[in-house]
């Protein structure tokens, strides 16, 4: 006797994909998750490939996992997928300390950040 089974929270021509506790800020992933935001998924693949950003690897790993989840677990047409969301969301935070002068310290912040990549299949008519 198991628990029931959770409902679909994204629609039936969707996928996801959500890559948790990548070591950057929120506010620099975004700068990345911009770009690709609204486009389709094959050019938002070739930009990523060409950002000069450090980051922007590792968003491309997270966007071949939702193109991947929705051909092989949604069976949707990879053709006509467009990244329909890239959430950016705060993870947990390291403090780190750095001694300064007069016996007192410097607080160093290593933030972590979740991202969420969600495909969607146009209609067929565009």
């Amino acid at each position: 006797m198991g628990k029931p089974a959770r409902k679909r929270s994204l629609a039936g021509n969707e996928a996801s994909a959500v890559l948790r506790n990548i070591r950057i800020s929120p506010q620099k992933l975004n700068l990345v998750a911009e770009t690709i935001r609204g486009q389709n998924a094959d050019a938002a693949l070739t930009s990523l490939t060409f950002s000069q950003r450090r980051i922007s690897g590792t968003v491309k790993k997270c966007l071949q996992s939702a193109i991947a989840n929705a051909e092989n677990n949604h069976e949707l047409d990879v053709d006509r997928l467009i990244v329909a969301e890239a959430n950016v969301g705060k993870g947990l935070v390291m403090k780190r300390w750095r001694p300064r002068a007069r016996g007192r310290t410097g607080r160093i912040l290593k933030p972590f950040s979740h991202l969420t990549i969600v495909v969607r299949e146009r209609a067929e008519n565009t």
